[in-house]
């Protein structure tokens, strides 16, 4: 049987590390995608969802579902988190409500025309945390969820179903950030900071410490310090595909590939050299550390209902590069 899983992700796109990552599982022959749920992160939810249909489309995958996700996070909110800025500094990155950055707006309900064609097909009826909690039921024992987004749909999927973590097979989610080797600006100051984690953090701490029976955390350690380079490109491009084709117009070079690690190390787990085994939690306290990952060795933790998870820490980089070539070249 093929492996199932719904992808959780802010579709941001063309391409870009969102859309590139879904392409590894949807390209995969051993899964089986039940949906993909969009919610606010990167961009805001209507303009990503468009993306997701858009992609689906132009590689012949209309088959999978794209559900609307959680439009805003939680609790946090545009105004919050600019009070929060006046009093601790800016942040670095802050997705869809960096509205200094070029192609970010302030109406969630703005939908432009996307430059690789406006999608002709449409979004499921339901809520992703609807589609989420039948997909579980359905299926139970059997799905991964895969997240590679803010986890405002995982939480809210968790207050209709509390059972869900013994409905699903795992959780697997790329987010968090530890010791990242790097001296990027967003982690010179604030390492234990991440975006998907620190966007929503309150639905991030109810997920995280909620009863999975598996947890695998794909930080920013694993992944930063890797990179899409044109040569990965000029190799899928060779493969003439819908998805070769699109790749090679709008792939995202120069930059790391955080979601794709996290695909590809869910789909091969022996990409991972090296797992650590921490017991995590989400810092809610509204201070200059709010959002921030908290992690503690097993014994150290002080017993709030942090949960223990598997941390990537290593990666065999030039094995990854092949996976990634080797998805993206597969033919249809």
């Amino acid at each position: 049987m093929r492996r199932k899983v719904i992808i959780d992700q802010d579709t941001l796109g063309p391409a870009t590390t969102n859309l590139q990552s879904v392409a590894l599982l949807v390209q995969s022959p051993d899964v089986e995608v039940l949906g993909i749920c969009v919610p606010t992160g990167d961009h805001w939810r209507d303009q990503q969802v468009r993306h997701a249909l858009r992609f689906l489309e132009i590689i012949g995958r209309t088959d999978i579902p794209v559900v609307p996700g959680a439009e805003m996070p939680l609790v946090a909110t545009p105004a919050a988190t600019a009070a929060w800025e006046k009093a601790h500094g800016k942040l670095v990155y802050n997705g869809a409500w960096d509205l200094a950055r070029p192609g970010k707006w302030a109406d969630p309900h703005h939908t432009p025309d996307l430059v690789e064609g406006n999608p002709t097909t449409h979004p499921a009826a339901e809520t992703a945390a609807a589609f989420i909690v039948r997909q579980a039921r359905a299926h139970p024992g059997e799905i991964t969820l895969w997240c590679a987004a803010p986890l405002t749909d995982i939480a809210q999927a968790l207050v209709l179903e509390p059972g869900l973590p013994e409905l699903v097979r795992e959780l697997h989610f790329m987010g968090g950030s530890f010791h990242p080797m790097t001296d990027s600006r967003e982690f010179r100051h604030t390492p234990r900071r991440e975006f998907n984690i620190r966007f929503d953090a309150e639905a991030a701490h109810a997920v995280i410490r909620a009863s999975w029976s598996r947890v695998t955390c794909s930080p920013i350690d694993v992944s930063h310090h890797t990179r899409a380079t044109p040569e990965l490109f000029t190799r899928i491009a060779r493969a003439d595909t819908p998805l070769a084709r699109y790749l090679d117009r709008f792939g995202q070079r120069h930059r790391p590939m955080w979601d794709e690690v996290a695909a590809a190390t869910w789909l091969d787990e022996s990409l991972v050299t090296r797992f650590d085994d921490y017991f995590i939690d989400v810092n809610l306290h509204h201070g200059a550390s709010y959002g921030d990952m908290l992690s503690w060795d097993p014994g150290h933790e002080p017993g709030q209902g942090e949960r223990r998870a598997r941390i990537q820490k290593h990666l065999d980089d030039a094995r990854f590069y092949e996976a990634f070539v080797a998805l993206c070249s597969v033919q249809p």
